[in-house]
């Protein structure tokens, strides 16, 4: 679900809403000095004579009567982490719930499955309507957050159950890892987010997900495990391409934080953010789910 992923289609921060996306160029050193435009150099802003003068969002001073987004209004990285901790806080509560409240024995199974299924679908509707919609809905991103917990909640409580005991909370300790080392990474300049980098991760997942839809088909009509991305070698294989996917799309997610702090998105912009960036950590946390499942499974 998006955790199939929707963050593939998301919009993320667009153009329409004033700034540019993740790859803006950023301020050279011995460019305009401190209360100049920020956006100049920004090959993406609209403009001949004045780039920028039809962004909203930059400084009174370099504005030629566009409309001006008040200074008081913009989005920072506090407003980020709340609305990100928000965010997980909902999809983290409603799992815990899931799980202690929908049984996975076998005389409960089936229906707790087909609950979690009815959770997923409709996690996936409202992340659907939110990646088509102009600007954030904080109510259906807390809903994609709430429903998404409950789908989570039971498969965790399922693949600890019959599959590997222990294993959710090391899936949900390496996705912390993961979260850190990109983080890490990221600050420190050791992963470049441009428009290469982007057409890569683009690139790799919508092959990842072909596959995978294809794997899904297979399974379906041949029965067993389709083509075998799922299981044994080539399931550990994948699960390993997954969990790197999900980091790479982390990066394009600080790199949108990044540009719409530096470019002073409007703050209801934070939703967005946090709706991508608890999809991609949703996207990790399956992936090392069934990857560690399928590692302990072979033991």
């Amino acid at each position: 679900m998006r955790s199939s992923n929707p963050v593939f289609s998301r919009r993320g921060f667009s153009r329409d809403n004033g700034y540019a996306g993740f790859n803006a160029q950023q301020p050279q050193a011995g460019g305009p000095a401190v209360g100049t435009n920020p956006y100049a150099g920004n090959p993406y802003a609209e403009g001949a004579a004045n780039p920028y003068a039809t962004n909203p969002y930059a400084p009174q001073d370099t504005q030629l009567g566009a409309p001006q987004q008040a200074r008081g209004n913009v989005m920072t990285i506090d407003d980020v982490v709340s609305r990100t901790a928000m965010t997980l806080g909902t999809v983290v509560l409603t799992a815990v719930l899931s799980w202690l409240l929908l049984p996975v024995d076998p005389a409960n199974l089936t229906k707790s499955y087909g609950i979690a299924i009815g959770a997923a679908l409709v996690a996936l509707v409202l992340s659907l309507v939110q990646s088509f919609k102009r600007k954030p809905s904080p109510a259906l991103i807390l809903g994609y957050a709430a429903f998404e917990g409950v789908f989570l909640g039971v498969i965790s409580a399922a693949v600890s159950t019959y599959i590997a005991d222990g294993v959710v909370i090391q899936a949900v300790l390496g996705t912390m890892a993961v979260f850190a080392g990109v983080l890490v990474a990221y600050k420190l300049g050791w992963i470049r987010v441009n428009r290469r980098f982007y057409g890569f991760v683009m690139a790799a997942a919508m092959g990842f997900l072909l596959l995978m839809v294809a794997n899904m088909l297979f399974s379906v009509f041949a029965g067993g495990d389709g083509l075998g991305f799922r299981s044994g070698g080539l399931g550990i294989l994948f699960g390993v391409i997954g969990v790197i996917l999900g980091a790479c799309f982390l990066a394009l997610d600080f790199k949108q934080v990044e540009d719409g702090v530096n470019y002073g998105a409007p703050r209801e912009e934070a939703w967005l953010a946090a709706f991508g960036l608890t999809m991609t950590l949703v996207w990790i946390y399956l992936e090392m789910l069934r990857l560690l499942s399928i590692l302990q499974g072979d033991d």
